[in-house]
């Protein structure tokens, strides 16, 4: 079998941005998720959306699940327990009792109880319950309350369900955004003015548009209708359409006067979700996955493009209504 070819490495900040998509979002220490985790990890399932969320053949959780249940439903639920076994789930072995508020923590105190709070991510699960109760000054003891999973190599018990995707599909993802970038206009001289060599930029780029065409993820009508390319097959931010410069993929953000932070890592370009993460629906994959203006991001947060088009529309109409904004603008010529 002859030698696997190396392919040229890509500059240093570009590879890190590429490999963190495959990454959750952040995390505190003062919630129940795993903080900037790979998101193959363990995922957490609200027991209410657990018939959207529940795994099937076609799509297990490769690291396994965890049913979060509020005390309020646990304990008024007559025969919880064999409702819950009735969907396969067990109160220690895959399904813990969350707890988030005070009145919860005082009606069924797991003290009380003699429950123990859950160390294990993987069944048995080490505990029957997890607390992310927040500190309050109103009542007396209100010091915040955080039982399970808090342990230095253990905190958070798993990610958020809608941020799950399995490992071919994270790689997949990762290499039809290097495509992406690629297919910016000054790709080639971005990258190296950002280190590489000409040809080892020339090599990458063929080999990887190559790599996405035989995988079927180099589909450029399915691209353009997703809103990732333009009409002529350049990438595109997916909110406001303008073609992206390869250069915004290593550019921090402009800071204003007086506000600025000396360690801000944000770049102009992030990755953008096309159809916004969900309960429900796995979105992180392939042909959803564009790079975009970290504002236009910020903007569409998890409202989607289409509605938040629209309520930016609603913005235009109300100020040209009334008087603020001309409803043609041609700068002035």
């Amino acid at each position: 079998m002859p030698p696997r070819s190396v392919l040229p490495k890509l500059p240093q900040l570009l590879d890190r941005k590429i490999y963190k998509t495959g990454q959750t979002r952040g995390a505190d220490d003062d919630v129940i998720y795993q903080n900037r985790v790979g998101r193959t990890s363990t995922v957490l399932i609200a027991y209410q959306f657990w018939q959207q969320c529940r795994p099937t053949t076609e799509q297990p959780y490769e690291n396994g699940y965890i049913v979060l249940i509020s005390p309020d439903d646990y304990f008024a639920t007559p025969n919880i327990t064999t409702e819950l076994a009735a969907h396969g789930l067990t109160v220690g072995e895959n399904t813990l009792v969350f707890y988030e508020t005070r009145e919860q923590w005082a009606a069924h105190n797991p003290d009380a109880l003699n429950w123990t709070p859950a160390s294990r991510r993987t069944n048995p699960l080490g505990g029957q319950y997890v607390a992310r109760v927040p500190a309050t000054t109103a009542t007396q003891n209100g010091a915040k309350i955080n039982r399970g999973f808090t342990a230095t190599r253990m905190k958070g018990a798993g990610i958020r369900v809608y941020e799950y995707a399995n490992a071919a599909t994270i790689e997949q993802c990762r290499l039809q955004l290097e495509a992406l970038f690629w297919m910016c206009r000054d790709a080639e001289p971005v990258a190296v003015t950002n280190g590489m060599t000409a040809p080892n930029a020339a090599a990458r780029k063929t080999a990887i548009l190559e790599k996405c065409q035989q995988q079927g993820l180099l589909d450029t009508a399915r691209l353009a209708h997703a809103r990732m390319l333009s009409a002529a097959r350049y990438t595109i931010c997916p909110l406001c359409l303008e073609e992206l410069s390869g250069q915004g993929f290593f550019s921090r953000m402009e800071q204003a006067e007086g506000r600025a932070v000396p360690d801000l890592t944000v770049t102009q370009l992030n990755l953008f979700h096309i159809e916004e993460l969900r309960l429900g629906v796995l979105n992180h994959r392939p042909y959803n996955l564009g790079w975009g203006h970290h504002h236009c991001n910020v903007v569409v947060k998890d409202s989607g493009i289409i509605e938040t088009l629209e309520w930016m529309r609603g913005v235009l109409d109300r100020n040209i209504a009334e008087g603020h904004l001309p409803a043609n603008s041609n700068n002035g010529n």
